[in-house]
């Protein structure tokens, strides 16, 4: 008697998430934490005034958020590859609304500081695991388009963040810039878990020291820097830091070089799209945000502009990543990555160099708006193609490491650029007056200019970016070679 095999449960389908609830759920998180970096930078007179701060401690209202971001982001994605990355996701947005709200509460520049602080390190769980969490729920095919509208929600931040924080803080005071963030968070929550799957990736050691040696290498220098106009570049304290920083970073290389479960794969750099990529994301955040740091001040404690009126003004610069950044990244395949980034940068350097050129204590707005709206178009070109520039040929299990590097890198290039462009400024004898600051703000916003300029030539070394359909009769000229087990659809040049 014959007997035929059991009948197999049929295999469930993986649910599919429409496209745009991805999109969505990966989006509205990342929109609040850059809305964030934005709001709070046009909010930092009046937080000044208020809780009489110094330069150096308007610096570390930034720069404590930027160095825990990048200190803490690649242990995010470790975290997330052995936990869950939707989990992870969930957790620093969690830690981000809070800490939000102790930011709302505090009553001197230090408490400010350590809640900005605590916002970086929810912030490393969002930025680089919503790229990531977006680049694996959607089809490879619509990946551009998805990392371009992910480019241009960041885009809407940018544009909204001035807008928004001068409004608040006119309207109510600088606390409540920090209040926006909680009803977000409480809605994003149930969102991602709800909408999200949870991929998990290489369940490895965490690399604590390589997250010590990092965060204190980049710390180190980040304190050399703004420390040394004031106590001096030749003193204990600076010489310590900067000497001491520059240690442990390398340090740190060695260390990943050797470590069985590294927190940053330094073969992730043989890749040249990846390393250049990096390279632009690093010296594009130096220049661009350094110089915002030292521009949305000069309109307010220079100009006499109001926190709203500011945020108005530099519209033309802000709304234009909104819409470039999205088409930018739609059309990187025909067009080609590099061919986008370098246009961008090079129209940044111009912009910046052109604002520092007309820049003075009574310069007309209308002189402005050219320089402003070549800025903003720059910074669009740059977002989005830059992403995909990242993940051009980075293997699905590596992507969450490889957009927490760049966004690493980028958070670094944010703390540099604040303080060296800080430390032009207060060199130059710049000071927080009407009288005293313009003088000083121009050889600041022309080493951004500079720093921006050189990004661009590094960037022509980038690969191109296009993307080639692979035609039906390619497969006959190639019939003697043995056929792949997957064959692409598409192909980066």
């Amino acid at each position: 008697m014959s007997t035929s095999p059991a009948p197999q449960a049929p295999t469930r389908p993986a649910r599919r998430v429409p496209f745009g609830l991805v999109v969505l759920a990966t989006g509205l998180p990342m929109f609040m934490a850059t809305l964030d970096n934005l709001v709070m930078t046009n909010a930092l007179p009046a937080i000044r005034l208020d809780l009489d701060a110094s330069i150096e401690e308007l610096q570390w209202f930034m720069n404590a958020y930027t160095l825990a971001f990048a200190s803490f982001i690649l242990m995010a994605v470790a975290l997330g590859d052995r936990f869950g990355r939707r989990t992870v996701f969930a957790v620093g947005i969690a830690l981000f609304t809070l800490s939000s709200a102790a930011a709302a509460i505090a009553t001197d520049p230090t408490q400010l500081i350590i809640a900005r602080a605590v916002q970086g390190l929810g912030g490393a769980g969002i930025m680089p695991l919503s790229l990531s969490l977006l680049a694996g729920a959607v089809p490879e095919r619509r990946r551009p388009l998805a990392i371009g509208i992910w480019g241009g929600i960041a885009g809407l931040a940018v544009a909204l963040g001035p807008l928004v924080g001068g409004a608040v803080v006119e309207g109510w005071n600088w606390n409540a810039i920090f209040w926006l963030n909680v009803p977000i968070g409480v809605i994003a929550i149930p969102v991602v878990l709800a909408l999200l799957p949870n991929p998990f990736g290489e369940r490895l050691r965490a690399d604590i020291l390589g997250v010590v040696l990092a965060g204190l290498g980049v710390l180190g220098l980040v304190w050399g820097i703004v420390r040394g106009n004031d106590a001096g570049w030749d003193s204990a304290e600076v010489l310590t830091g900067l000497v001491g920083g520059g240690l442990l970073l390398v340090l740190f290389v060695l260390w990943q070089l050797r470590a069985s479960a590294p927190l940053l794969p330094l073969r992730l750099f043989r890749d040249r799209s990846f390393s250049l990529a990096n390279v632009v994301g690093l010296g594009f955040s130096f220049g661009m945000f350094g110089s915002v740091f030292i521009l949305i001040q000069f309109l307010q404690i220079v100009q006499g502009y109001s926190p709203l009126e500011a945020g108005v003004l530099t519209m033309p610069w802000t709304m234009a990543p909104m819409v470039v950044a999205p088409l930018a990244g739609a059309f990187s395949s025909r067009i080609g990555t590099r061919q986008l980034i370098v246009a961008g940068l090079v129209l940044q350097s111009a912009a910046l160099a052109w604002i520092a050129l007309e820049m003075s204590a009574d310069v007309s707005y209308a002189l402005l708006v050219g320089p402003f709206v070549m800025a903003g178009v720059g910074m669009g070109l740059v977002f989005a193609p830059s992403s995909t520039a990242v993940l051009a040929n980075i293997v699905p299990t590596d992507t969450a490491k490889a957009s927490g590097t760049n966004s690493t890198i980028r958070e670094v290039g944010i703390a540099l650029g604040i303080a060296v462009l800080t430390a032009v400024f207060t060199g130059a004898g710049g000071e927080l007056s009407p009288t005293g600051y313009v003088d000083a703000a121009i050889p600041a916003v022309l080493t951004g200019a500079g720093v921006v300029a050189a990004t661009a030539v590094a960037a022509l070394f980038l690969p191109s970016g296009r993307l080639r359909r692979i035609r039906p009769d390619d497969a006959g000229t190639a019939a003697a070679e043995p056929a792949p087990a997957r064959e692409p659809a598409l192909e980066v040049r």
